[in-house]
């Protein structure tokens, strides 16, 4: 798989207690797990971690402030709202409702964490969502 081999950088052959046969996955079954993976499971998995990623960012966890950084926070809720926009149509109103409950909190969020708020329909995401009111 993409330049690997059997042997080691040296020339020498791996051997079965090199870390790299003891504890490597097993890339062939990694690629069969991925592939029964369905599309809409993908996509909303990536969309939870953007979420996930954007509370952090925003300071909504136990740690508070210690993590939070704005800048951060508005490239990942604009990701996700743009994520969320383009995979409209490609999941259910069942997996995208509450995708979109949680995109709009995270707006909120961000809105009332801004010092100087962005206008309506300028904040993160809102290109993709229209203006978010509270």
């Amino acid at each position: 798989m993409w330049g690997m081999s059997d042997t080691s950088p040296e020339g020498s052959p791996a051997s079965a207690e090199s870390p790299a046969a003891a504890g490597s996955p097993d890339f062939d079954d990694m690629t069969r797990d991925i592939a029964e993976v369905p599309a809409v499971e993908v996509l909303v998995t990536v969309a939870v971690n953007l979420m996930s990623a954007a509370a952090v960012k925003l300071g909504l966890t136990e740690e508070g402030d210690k993590y939070k950084d704005l800048d951060e926070a508005r490239k990942l809720v604009h990701a996700l709202a743009g994520l969320l926009d383009a995979s409209a149509t490609e999941i259910s109103s069942f997996h995208a409702a509450p995708l979109r409950d949680g995109l709009k909190s995270l707006q909120l969020a961000f809105r009332e964490a801004s010092v100087v708020p962005d206008e309506p329909g300028q904040g993160p995401g809102e290109k993709y969502t229209g203006p978010v009111y509270g």
